[in-house]
């Protein structure tokens, strides 16, 4: 099995001028090596057919991705509208800032498929391509967030997958977004 970066991915995990909330310690060319030569501790079903993700003991200094909100930190959330590209529209996100999350123990890369993503107009040369990652303390998928769910129902001409949107799996999703939130370094 291949697994390449897509560039979705490779902009997301990798940004220009580092972040200290992206992947640390090594390029997008050694994170692709890493992934083709390292066998997952185990492969998690993704939300579609399509889809997989592979946990891997975090081999970096990459940190978790969430923090649990709590009546200390709540005040340090901020929101603001934004796109993940220029071809999508902005919608409501929040994050923590001015905390810094505790190093993750796994690296949790999501693929999709080479048919899915040709399907969406990013053909790969490879049989599985990164379109994210997840960076966690417990070897469990973080679940979507409602807004890439909907955004995933909403059909490839939206940036998203157009799998239909799962009830059960949004409830999910809303109980564990609502108690936690991304984070980034303070601007």
């Amino acid at each position: 099995m291949s697994i390449v970066l897509t560039d979705f991915a490779r902009a997301r995990l990798f940004p220009r001028g580092g972040r200290a909330n992206a992947v640390q310690d090594l390029s997008p060319a050694q994170f692709e090596a890493e992934l083709n030569a390292r066998e997952p501790e185990r492969v998690i079903p993704g939300y579609a057919e399509f889809c997989q993700l592979h946990v891997h003991r975090n081999w970096t200094s990459t940190r978790c991705a969430t923090i649990a909100i709590t009546a200390e930190n709540r005040g340090q959330l901020r929101s603001a509208y934004e796109a993940r590209n220029d071809r999508e529209l902005p919608v409501l996100v929040r994050w923590f800032e001015g905390l810094t999350a505790p190093v993750a123990r796994y690296l949790i890369p999501i693929l999709y498929s080479r048919e899915q993503l040709a399907h969406e107009g990013s053909p790969i040369a490879a049989d599985w391509g990164v379109v994210g990652c997840l960076y966690t303390m417990e070897p469990e998928e973080t679940p979507l967030a409602p807004i890439t769910m909907l955004r995933n129902a909403l059909g490839v001409e939206e940036g998203g997958s157009g799998v239909p949107l799962d009830r059960k799996a949004y409830r999910r999703s809303v109980a564990f977004w609502d108690a936690h939130a991304n984070w980034r370094p303070a601007r």
